[in-house]
């Protein structure tokens, strides 16, 4: 619009940056690893444990999934979502094994939280088992994750 009368061209300095630029400081922030923000107490159920028993320690302990442990070993998760299914399907009597997700996505706790949150959102779920080497050593959640976000925007100061 060269020329439109009272239309004056804006300086760069005052546009912020070009799309695609992150914004200025955007890499100065650390970067959280898995293991500073993940829940450590984590609730494990064996495969046999019936799916009511784990779904009212789980309403007990207000978590959204338990991991599902053959001894040490991880072989499933059960979530909320899997509850649900289980209900609307009537098939509530049945153990943890007929309904949770077996051999889950794991993260290490030594990963970066984007890692842990581009897991979730290309795999479509919620909770996400952190593991150090064979051993579950936490679980990491969606809103863990945007707690770290929100507290990251967070204005600071008074």
């Amino acid at each position: 619009m060269e020329g439109a009368v009272g239309v004056r061209p804006r300086s760069r300095e005052s546009e912020g940056p070009a799309l695609g630029e992150p914004p200025p400081g955007a890499y100065d922030r650390p970067v959280a690893a898995v293991s500073e923000i993940m829940a450590g107490d984590v609730l494990g159920v064996a495969p046999e444990t019936s799916l009511l028993d784990a779904a009212r320690r789980m309403h007990e302990r207000r978590v959204g999934a338990v991991v599902v442990l053959d001894g040490e070993r991880l072989v499933g998760i059960l979530t909320e979502r899997d509850v649900l299914r289980a209900v609307a399907t009537d098939r509530v009597e049945g153990p943890v094994s007929e309904s949770m997700t077996h051999s889950p996505d794991t993260i290490d706790a030594d990963e970066q939280a984007g890692h842990a949150a581009a897991l979730m959102i290309h795999g479509g779920f919620r909770h996400l088992p952190v593991v150090d080497g064979e051993t579950v050593v936490g679980m990491i959640s969606i809103r863990d994750l945007v707690r770290l976000s929100v507290d990251d925007e967070a204005p600071r100061g008074a």
